[in-house]
Parts: C-alpha cells; structure tokens; sequence
C-alpha cells in the first residue's frame, strides 16, 4: 500500500505523495485515478514531494485529467507544510524546486503546526513567447480581444511559470464563466492551453474570482491564478499592488512588489487525512 495526505490550500486539494519514502512509477495515470471524486480520494491532481538537489524539498504537479503542471501557488504551500511538519527541513523558510523554478516559502508556525504561508511566486512573464500564446513575440497581451465562438472577450495574459488568461467582468454571478472556462482553456491562440480567471473588481483593493484550471476545470482556488490576477488589474489600472482576493475556497492575500518585481502570495495550509492506496 502507499501512504498519502490530502491537504488543501483555499479549497484547492491535492493528494500529495511523500516519494521520500514511497515511489510512483507512472504518476500521470495515478494522477487521473486517484482524483476522481467518486472512485478515487478525490482532489484537483497529485502532488509528489521529492528529493532536490537544489532546494529543500522538490514538487511535481499532475492534475486531475493526468497532464503535468509547472507550478501551484496553493499546492506549495502544503508541500513546505508537510516537509516542516514530517520532518524533511525544518526551516521556517525553505527554498522548494519546481518545473517553474525555484521558490521560496515562508511558514507561519503555530506550535509544532504550520498553518499558512508566504510564497515569492517570481516574476510574471509578460511577453506572448513567454506565455505562450499565438501572435507577435516581444508584445505585452493587455485588454485584448479574445474571439470565441458565441462571445468576444477583452483579456490580459501572463505566465506566473504557468500560463494564464484573465476576464475582467462587471458582476460573476451573472456570467456563465464554466462555459466560457473550456473554451478559452482549450483556445487555439494558447498552444500550452491555458488557465482562465473571471474577475470582479471591488475596490482598488479587493476583488472576487472564479478559476478554470487547465487540466481540472472548476477549482475553488489557483495560487497562480491569484497571482496572475492581482498583475493583470493593476496593469489594467483596476487595482494597487496589493489586494485582497476572495475565492470560492477562501481568501488570498497579494502583493505585486515593486522592490523586485516578484508577487508575493499568503495564505492557508491544511491537512485534511491521511490514508493508503493500493499499489
């Protein structure tokens, strides 16, 4: 049998798998059966914790339908959780390796327990050939029209080491963004896919989104969805630099720093059980 935990940041859960101490030969195929909600533990994806030779603890992200993600702003912070709490380093701050790259995660500890964090998510990558999206390299992707089959909508995309696509809307409730979420995923201008966020500006300080996750569609919560979002209104003169954003799965605080350029992301970890798989 193998030992996992399930733990959730804002609502976004994963299985995450220690491979420390247990191997996973095919994690693309565990990936799709152990999310499913109803035959499996079920979760947005699978997260192995490994070894590194360049940080204290590496991450790999597989979602729910088995493709492999470079980074996840909710699942690290579980994963530097899980390496203080289980042992792996007790650092309060720790340096974790991901397909984006390195990062770096602040804990926030209670006790023997590390119930939230601070994660640098980097630098967005602005350009199209970073994102990467169809149209000229070098040009910047800002309150764009976006052509769908029944709809145009006007976006701004980034790359947080992951692509993103964000929909500025005046009231979520009112709009059908589950149909309008596979379609921009899916959208021949992004030839990674992409992950697509509806966002409702309150104030310069606060706002509201819903998230279409690339590979596992409606999540209640994307770290670098946030991430994404906090840079795209502030480009769009919608916000500061810092802001506070509600999800279905609860609150993210961010801050697009002008000392470094890097967004920075607070919020919770959580462990919610551990169990055993068959092999």
């Amino acid at each position: 049998m193998m030992r996992f935990t399930k733990m959730h940041g804002t609502g976004n859960d994963y299985v995450f798998v220690d491979c420390h101490r247990e191997r996973v030969e095919d994690p693309a195929a565990l990936a799709r059966v152990i999310s499913h909600r109803h035959f499996g533990v079920g979760s947005d994806g699978l997260i192995l914790i490994t070894p590194s030779e360049e940080a204290d603890v590496g991450m790999r992200i597989f979602n729910a339908d088995g493709s492999e993600a470079e980074m996840c702003g909710n699942g690290i912070r579980c994963v530097a959780k899980y390496a203080y709490e289980h042992g792996l380093c007790r650092n309060e701050e720790m340096l974790v390796e991901t397909k984006a790259g390195l990062r770096t995660v602040r804990l926030v500890i209670e006790g023997e327990t590390a119930s939230a964090a601070t994660v640098n998510m980097g630098r967005p990558l602005l350009r199209r050939s970073e994102i990467p999206m169809t149209g000229p390299e070098d040009e910047r992707v800002v309150d764009e029209e976006l052509t769908l089959p029944d709809t145009t909508l006007r976006v701004t995309c980034l790359s947080m080491g992951n692509p993103h696509c964000v929909v500025p809307v005046k009231k979520l409730d009112e709009l059908d963004w589950r149909e309008l979420g596979p379609q921009i995923e899916n959208h021949d201008a992004f030839p990674q896919r992409v992950n697509a966020h509806f966002v409702e500006v309150f104030s310069p300080e606060e706002l509201r989104m819903a998230t279409w996750e690339r590979g596992s569609g409606a999540t209640l919560a994307c770290g670098t969805g946030a991430s994404a979002v906090c840079v795209a209104m502030h480009l769009l003169g919608r916000t500061g630099r810092e802001v506070l954003a509600h999800l279905p799965g609860g609150d993210l605080e961010l801050e697009w720093s002008e000392r470094d350029d890097c967004v920075y992301m607070t919020g919770p970890a959580v462990e919610v059980f551990t169990g055993e798989w068959p092999r």
